[in-house]
């Protein structure tokens, strides 16, 4: 199955929650915290504009992104999580 968001809408790929603290100690499962971080993997055509035309998409497929811990909607996708937010709720993107 493949996902297309609408409108301004992004389908990101949290990255997985940290294993390890910095010093070594293996987290359970009820400790991890929800990841910020993920990877773009489908990107709307842009929000609608009162005169009909579609504003540009900032963010891009493939970027990584940081995004609030309560944004967005959380989907899974044959056995794979995904959140769907919309492009104002990305808080920016990461750079290499």
């Amino acid at each position: 199955m493949k996902l297309k968001p609408l409108e301004d809408r992004v389908v990101v790929k949290p990255q997985e929650a940290e294993e390890k603290t910095a010093g070594g100690i293996v987290l359970p499962d009820t400790a991890k915290e929800k990841p910020l971080m993920g990877k773009v993997i489908a990107v709307g055509e842009g929000k609608r504009l009162d005169n009909g035309s579609r504003a540009d998409m900032t963010v891009r497929k493939n970027d990584v992104v940081l995004f609030g811990k309560y944004s967005g909607s959380e989907v899974e996708v044959d056995g794979v999580e995904y959140k769907i937010l919309r492009e104002s709720e990305i808080l920016g993107i990461v750079e290499k």
